[in-house]
């Protein structure tokens, strides 16, 4: 069973008023277009208020009514599935765009595990328009990401690039002021814990909540170039 879509329901009601539209209007156009006819008003502001969440049939549906996209209507797609629903496109058409069969690719949208090859996972970042962050993150590589940036903040960050480069697909003259700023944070929380003056286990959390969140705080980076 999928976990529930994210849905945004300030977005969606935002959408109808800038349409002129009453919740009535838009549920009859879920019923009239798309055969809803369980669809009533108080459906569209319940999912508006967010006392209650559509379906994916239902925001598909809904995203027709208000004539925008249902990523429009989401939250920030968090997995695999949710970014090719938020893109509005189907699964043959992921599969066919990255080259691997409809079964093999929806097998990694039901184990959340993407398996495809370099290949493969550079034509799904261009199919379905990913982020940096979003790619890392479905195709299961930010763990191995977060090891290598603590070795660079950790020791000398110059001998990591080649490395997080591969990783991502990057150029390594885009990563050195990232690494390097990284580098200088984290080795100040660490002078400042083996200071006799301001040592303390305040300062040894804050270096490890750096390790902990050290992901984010690259992509921080790397995005205030």
């Amino acid at each position: 069973m999928h976990p529930q879509l994210p849905f945004n329901a300030r977005a969606a009601r935002t959408l109808r008023e800038r349409l002129g539209m009453a919740p009535g209007h838009v549920a009859y156009g879920m019923r009239a277009s798309y055969g809803m006819t369980y669809v009533t008003p108080d459906h569209i502001t319940a999912w508006e208020r967010g006392v209650a969440m559509p379906n994916l049939q239902e925001l598909t549906a809904l995203a027709g009514a208000l004539w925008c996209a249902p990523g429009d209507l989401m939250g920030a797609p968090r997995t695999l599935r949710e970014h090719r629903l938020a893109r509005g496109m189907a699964p043959e058409d992921v599969a066919h765009a990255v080259g691997m069969s409809v079964g093999d690719y929806l097998r990694m949208e039901e184990t959340g595990r993407w398996t495809g090859s370099a290949y493969q996972s550079t034509q799904l970042g261009k199919a379905l328009q990913l982020s940096a962050p979003a790619m890392v993150t479905i195709t299961g590589l930010e763990g191995e990401l977060a090891a290598l940036l603590e070795e660079a903040v950790s020791t000398r960050w110059q001998a990591h690039i080649r490395s997080v480069a591969r990783l991502l697909s990057m150029e390594k003259r885009d990563l050195q002021d990232p690494l390097r700023i990284m580098h200088g944070e984290y080795q100040n929380l660490i002078a400042r814990t083996l200071s006799r003056a301001t040592g303390s286990a305040t300062s040894g959390e804050e270096g490890k909540n750096y390790l902990d969140n050290i992901v984010q705080r690259f992509w921080e980076c790397l995005g205030s170039r």
